[in-house]
């Protein structure tokens, strides 16, 4: 059974393992444990899964706690997958922070998000540093 926690401490190398192990590692600075150490420190809601002390998925987020959440990680390990992780953390999520979910979905993900309920926004931009005129 899986436990869903808010805030359980993940270290740089339980994060990166999570990361390589649900595919997400590929498009995000892995093999960089300062940029993970920030990017744990810095988001500020991390909902997390569980199965004993093993990291099985993680939620990680940017809220204002009222109007939005940027979700910018949603990874569970690839054996974990298809077992409804993902939409739990969502929710533990949303329990949290009950307000709009906004992500930015990876490319093997995009069929995912519209099954559970997320609608599909038009205009998202980004842009990286080096690139704004």
């Amino acid at each position: 059974m899986m436990d869903y926690a808010i805030e359980r401490r993940v270290t740089p190398e339980q994060y990166i393992e999570l990361l390589n192990s649900s595919g997400l590692g590929e498009r995000r600075p892995v093999h960089d444990r300062q940029a993970i150490a920030r990017m744990l420190e810095h988001a500020n809601l991390l909902a997390t899964a569980w199965d004993g002390e093993v990291l099985a998925g993680a939620a990680r987020c940017f809220t204002d706690f009222a109007y939005v959440t940027y979700c910018s990680d949603l990874c569970v390990r690839r054996e974990c997958q298809r077992q409804g992780i993902g939409i739990e953390l969502l929710r533990t999520v949303l329990r949290a922070a009950p307000c709009r979910i906004v992500l930015l979905a990876a490319p093997k993900a995009v069929d995912y998000y519209p099954r559970i309920g997320f609608t599909q926004h038009p205009s998202a931009w980004t842009i990286l540093p080096g690139e704004l005129v």
